[in-house]
């Protein structure tokens, strides 16, 4: 029984950190999901609403990643960081609402981890993307 705790706290915690890792695309992941949601209901089908989405979130990030890598003034960068960071840190309160739902009995102490994590995922997005290259 103790192995089995120990295997789930050890998955949690990698699942965190993938979460973590993968908070930067957060942003193109929710133009993705926001262009597919309208195209299929707007009558595109399934596979319709898939190549609508796939192109619309390759073709997000590559704006903001072309943007990102050509733009040198600092409080522009920040200004795209941000973009980034934004749906990152929404993310994270996601995360964070999903892993402490039943955890957690009292709403006011849900709703402060909730906001810390997603200000912590939000603002580490904006540490990583914010640092000059």
């Amino acid at each position: 029984m103790f192995l089995v705790i120990v295997m789930a706290v050890a998955f949690t915690v990698m699942l965190c950190g993938l979460a973590y890792s993968l908070a930067t695309y957060a942003l193109p992941f929710m133009v993705t999901l926001a262009a597919a949601r309208f195209a299929y209901a707007t009558g595109a089908g399934l596979v319709g609403a898939v190549v609508v989405g796939l192109a619309t979130g390759a073709a997000a990030f590559g704006i903001l990643a072309t943007l990102f890598a050509t733009v040198r003034a600092p409080i522009l960068r920040i200004a795209l960081a941000t973009i980034f960071a934004v749906p990152a840190a929404a993310a994270g309160y996601a995360l964070v609402h999903g892993v402490t739902h039943d955890a957690i009995p009292s709403d006011i102490w849900r709703q402060v981890f909730r906001i810390a994590g997603g200000a912590c995922v939000g603002l580490s997005a904006l540490a990583r993307l914010g640092t000059p290259p």
